[in-house]
């Protein structure tokens, strides 16, 4: 199935670019099985991509707090692959050219030009380039936490296809089903209104990402395994509601095991049980997870003391916070912050400074 789509609603040939300027989107006038891309790439995905794996694997991308969506076209070859990583964000990839295979967990999943695949937070993976030529991808990266806290109550519903770790889900979604190329057309979409900079800029990206995770939403749908699952996980999810929406509010406070069981109306025991089973972590690993986390984000965006961002995330001791620091991401909370100073030198947009202390970043909760 081929889509035949112009870009007249998109402004032509004169979109505005992510540092502000004017380029033209696209090298076509329109998507067809093959899609060329814009005249100019954004870069080499193992130099945009790499630097931001942490040593334990984790990818930390560095949205824009006001709208955490980007749209990258990125090129990719044999003789520099990016490793194995995971990353808390939601992830589709479009291919554009060249012949690949996704790699997710232990899987080899063929990956063609015209393939769309389709990534959630949970599985280590990576995109394995099998011939000489190079792969060009366009790549939508977001945060989850943008739909979830929109207010409305089936706002979660669109992430479902994000949301499975059924080890036979069907990440990649072939071109001959002609969703690829409609998911591109509004991948497009969202890069004509980035940086969202406006209110109405911001409320366009939103709305064309609902409208690219319906069509995910419908894809998917025959998948029986997956809303059944989904609807299990959700029920599970909901039970412990009341204390990831605590942690959120409350995570630089004391929180012991037993008040986080009656926050949840169970006993302490059950609700350790039941809480490992849902998130993988026992509470007080998944608390300290989220600590991190909060102080990773603190370290990037504010110029706030590393013993005062201690402090804030539940750390009394600094000696201490830079030892559980240490563990979950590799290195000590100072290198974190110096290995993004030079980043925020060079795309100040990407990393705005605040000094009130307030966590930039909603936590995500386990699915």
């Amino acid at each position: 199935m081929q889509q035949a789509s112009t870009y007249s609603e998109l402004n032509s040939n004169n979109q505005q670019s992510r540092s502000g300027a004017h380029e033209p989107l696209l090298a076509v006038g329109k998507i067809s099985s093959r899609f060329c891309g814009p005249k100019k790439w954004d870069q080499n995905t193992f130099s945009f991509v790499e630097p931001h794996i942490l040593p334990d694997g984790v990818h930390d991308w560095p949205f824009n707090p006001s709208c955490p969506i980007d749209v990258l076209f990125l090129t990719e070859d044999a003789r520099h692959p990016v490793r194995m990583h995971r990353h808390e964000y939601f992830e589709v990839l479009y291919l554009c050219s060249g012949s690949a295979v996704c790699n997710v967990e232990d899987r080899i999943l063929p990956f063609e030009e015209g393939d769309l695949a389709v990534i959630g937070s949970t599985p280590y993976h990576s995109i394995e380039c099998r011939t000489s030529t190079p792969r060009r991808l366009a790549a939508l990266f977001f945060d989850p936490e943008l739909i979830r806290c929109d207010g409305s109550s089936d706002s979660v519903e669109y992430l479902t296809p994000f949301l499975l770790r059924d080890s036979e889900f069907p990440h990649v979604v072939p071109a001959k089903t002609g969703v690829p190329n409609q998911v591109l057309e509004l991948m497009l979409r969202i890069r004509s209104e980035l940086p969202a900079s406006s209110p109405r800029a911001s409320l366009a990206a939103r709305t064309y990402l609902k409208m690219l995770l319906m069509m995910l939403v419908n894809q998917y749908s025959s998948y029986l395994r997956t809303i059944e699952v989904f609807q299990q996980q959700q029920r599970a999810v909901e039970r412990l509601r009341p204390v990831f929406q605590y942690l959120v509010e409350n995570c630089g406070s004391r929180v012991q095991v037993g008040d986080a069981a009656r926050m949840c109306g169970m006993s302490e025991s059950h609700f350790m049980t039941f809480f490992k089973r849902v998130t993988g972590l026992s509470f007080l690993k998944y608390l300290s997870q989220r600590r991190i986390q909060r102080a990773r984000a603190l370290l990037i965006k504010t110029d706030r003391s590393i013993a005062d961002i201690g402090v804030d995330v539940g750390f009394c001791d600094q000696s201490y916070f830079g030892a559980i620091f240490r563990t979950h991401v590799g290195i000590t909370p100072a290198a974190y912050r110096r290995r993004y100073q030079n980043m925020r030198l060079c795309d100040p947009s990407k990393f705005p400074t605040k000094n009130n202390g307030n966590p930039l970043y909603a936590f995500q909760c386990s699915e």
